[in-house]
């Protein structure tokens, strides 16, 4: 989750570079998003752990 949002960081970077601010802004909120979803399930799997599954 992490990883996709560093990807969206930079592609959000490159277009703010070129001029893109639309695009920029897209990949800004999506990279935001995909932060806090990340970082809301790993408090979860911290919490609840992530014992075997039978």
């Amino acid at each position: 989750m992490f990883q996709w949002a560093v990807v969206f960081l930079i592609v959000a970077i490159i277009a703010g570079i070129f001029g893109m601010t639309g695009i920029a802004g897209a990949a800004t909120h999506i990279a935001w998003l995909l932060f806090v979803v990340g970082l809301v399930l790993a408090v979860i799997f911290y919490f609840r752990g992530r014992g075997a599954m039978s």
